[in-house]
């Protein structure tokens, strides 16, 4: 039981590094985040090892700026199995590369965090994706190496992965579309739980600004609670947010209906 609350922790830390850091405050520069928790998110992040912040942020732009076109890395017209993981086992279409360096990354560059975890990526991810999780559960309370190993590295690693390509892929197929009706991207509910927060896709993709990537309530979104919370303690300043008439007026004009 330890353990596997061990690995639901790592989990938790490996996601909040993906869609508070990488996606959240690094890709669309939602909000603020002081050094103390950047350093943290940077670290979060080498523990998901699905590319450093500089990469997952570069391909997410360029992700919502040709969205569903063949300069979208992970097309999604393309078939749930290429959105979901094949587009990672081919080479990048050529209007991918191209229309890409048409965009401006600079801002990330500019981040001495960003450049530390992109310098030592390799070595942060052994560390923080595998060293980690094994040998604390192994030190603390005498867990077997190959038990720590295999469920709070190997496992949760595998299920983190997955998780984060349902949003690509599943995200982008199959719900609902009260915000635009007019672009893939869905309302899933299943990627909501899995992602922690991450599967108002449909909003998100119709106000990418908004730092809750969902309108905000009482739905589920524990990435929105993390950001709230860090906020709180006088970590992050200025959270964007979509108006709740401008939410509104869109909905009207180009939602399904289905809100």
């Amino acid at each position: 039981l330890v353990l596997c609350l061990s690995a639901y922790f790592c989990f938790l830390m490996t996601a909040l590094g993906v869609t508070a850091g990488a996606h959240r405050l690094w890709s669309h520069r939602s909000y603020k985040a002081k050094l103390p928790l950047r350093i943290f998110l940077a670290a979060a992040n080498s523990m998901a090892f699905q590319n450093d912040i500089y990469e997952w942020s570069r391909d997410h732009r360029v992700h919502h700026k040709y969205s569903e076109t063949d300069a979208d890395p992970h097309n999604a017209r393309r078939g749930f199995f290429f959105s979901h993981i094949g587009w990672l086992f081919v080479r990048k279409h050529r209007d991918v590369i191209e229309k890409g360096r048409k965009l401006d990354f600079t801002d990330l560059l500019d981040d001495p965090v960003v450049r530390f975890q992109r310098k030592y990526y390799k070595s942060s991810v052994v560390l923080m994706c595998f060293v980690i999780p094994t040998v604390v559960p192994w030190y603390l309370w005498g867990e077997s190496l190959w038990n720590a190993y295999f469920l709070a590295s190997i496992l949760r690693y595998t299920i983190s992965l997955n998780v984060t390509w349902l949003v690509n892929s599943a995200a982008h197929m199959y719900g609902n579309r009260p915000y635009d009706k007019n672009i893939n991207p869905r309302q899933n509910t299943l990627v909501t739980l899995g992602a922690i927060g991450e599967g108002f896709h449909n909003y998100h993709h119709t106000f990418p600004f908004d730092y809750s990537a969902s309108e905000l309530g009482l739905k589920f979104n524990p990435t929105t609670w993390f950001i709230d919370f860090m906020f709180w303690l006088g970590l992050v300043t200025d959270r964007k947010q979509a108006p709740k008439e401008m939410i509104q007026a869109r909905k009207e004009r180009t939602g399904d209906g289905s809100a």
